[in-house]
């Protein structure tokens, strides 16, 4: 598994959690009242998506240089937000965020 793989995968197991609270569930619930059904629909099938199919959509936006910290975000530059995950030397989720 790659490490862009596991950040995804942490992200995932991470919504409906404390720690994903104000990172995860709150990229998705933002982006869910933001952006019009249609943007939904083309990706999902479906007009209102679950936080997991919402999940699912998120693509690398950057990799930071000399460290493991990864930015996602929603395909289609529909966002300036990302979901930052940042992992220690030992490869150990360090922390997790949405910024802008």
């Amino acid at each position: 598994m790659s490490h862009e793989q596991k950040a995804l995968l942490d992200i995932k197991n991470l919504i409906g959690t404390e720690i994903g609270e104000y990172s995860v569930d709150e990229f998705v619930s933002h982006h869910l009242k933001e952006l019009p059904p249609s943007y939904w629909k083309a990706k999902t099938g479906r007009e209102n998506p679950t936080v997991n199919q919402v999940v699912d959509l998120l693509v690398l936006r950057s990799k930071w240089e000399d460290e493991e910290v990864y930015d996602f975000t929603l395909p289609g530059d529909v966002t300036d937000y990302v979901i930052c995950i940042k992992y220690g030397e030992n490869g150990q989720l360090e922390d997790i965020e949405m910024e802008s």
